[in-house]
């Protein structure tokens, strides 16, 4: 095994006896990884609907088991987490609801939450909970060999209970997310994606929107793209990276706080537009300063570092 993460004590008692963990992409290896490391669960189980994702996750050792099917996993496990695209999530609901035993705990990972809760609610036993989580980390490469246990550490969670629930599974819930060295904080699924829609999705929008037009443009080729990347654009290109098929379905399940967040940001852009055209310096200057003091906020809350930080690690 390797060695414990320095960032979290490992647990003395598991917070759930049996973990089944459904998707062994990047967050599902690396909740694995820090739960097997941290003694967060007894015992580890993954499923994945890829053969080669489920054989590379043994050769790996990221879990006790690696089941074949998601109803597989799901049997007799405390805790069920959905490491699937949103758009999934129903579906694999159906598929292990005869499953999940009474006083288990339903979960997923997924960027929306709106749209996950109306398509796994449906299918949920009687005794079991659905305690939605979104951790607010990640990069752009995917699949079981991209996870880390420290992926979480200092990383806000945002758990979306539904009205009603049990409130002893949000609180093992947030137990287990705090465990890996999460932050977590609680508020409504429609809060959530709004929220979400201004801080994630719409920068990813407008990042794999800027590297197609850079791409597109004929008057500048490829390879002068990728050799005089300044640091804006080099950071485009690794939001713009991230999981094509995770994406989509962010935007087709989030669809309307996107587009009206999309639309404040065309009326915004229209106004710089204007500023620039008109070579009114005094709004460049005043927008410019308004927004990098959102940008210390960030490095202040401890969610970045600054720059000169960077530049001396690297």
């Amino acid at each position: 095994m390797a060695s414990v993460p320095a960032f979290a004590p490992r647990r003395d008692e598991p917070v759930f006896a049996r973990l089944a963990i459904i998707g062994i992409g990047l967050i599902g290896s690396s909740i694995a990884r820090a739960a097997k490391e941290l003694n967060l669960a007894g015992t580890i189980v993954l499923a994945d609907r890829d053969a080669a994702v489920r054989q590379r996750a043994r050769e790996l050792d990221l879990g006790h088991a690696i089941a074949e099917t998601a109803a597989e996993a799901a049997v007799d496990a405390d805790h069920v987490i959905l490491c699937v695209p949103v758009g999934a999530c129903g579906e694999v609901a159906a598929e292990i609801a005869s499953e999940l035993k009474s006083g288990a705990i339903l979960s997923d990972v997924g960027s929306v939450k709106g749209s996950v809760v109306d398509a796994v609610s449906p299918h949920l036993p009687e005794g079991v909970s659905f305690v939605p989580a979104h951790p607010v980390a990640g990069t752009e490469n995917s699949g079981p060999d991209a996870g880390f246990p420290s992926l979480f550490l200092n990383r806000w969670c945002i758990l979306t209970p539904p009205e009603g629930t049990d409130p002893s599974a949000i609180a093992k819930t947030r137990q287990f997310w705090e465990g890996m060295g999460a932050l977590v904080e609680v508020m409504s699924a429609q809060h959530h994606d709004l929220v979400l829609a201004v801080t994630s999705h719409l920068p990813h929008l407008i990042a794999y929107n800027i590297v197609g037009t850079a791409e597109d443009l004929e008057a500048v080729t490829q390879s002068e793209v990728i050799k005089f990347s300044a640091g804006g654009f080099r950071d485009f290109t690794r939001i713009a990276a991230s999981d094509p098929t995770m994406w989509r379905d962010v935007f087709l399940h989030n669809k309307e706080a996107v587009l009206e967040m999309l639309g404040r940001f065309n009326e915004d852009l229209a106004l710089l537009t204007r500023a620039i055209r008109y070579g009114d310096g005094e709004t460049l200057h005043k927008h410019f300063t308004r927004t990098r003091a959102i940008r210390r906020g960030i490095v202040a809350l401890g969610q970045e570092k600054p720059e000169t930080e960077k530049l001396r690690k690297d």
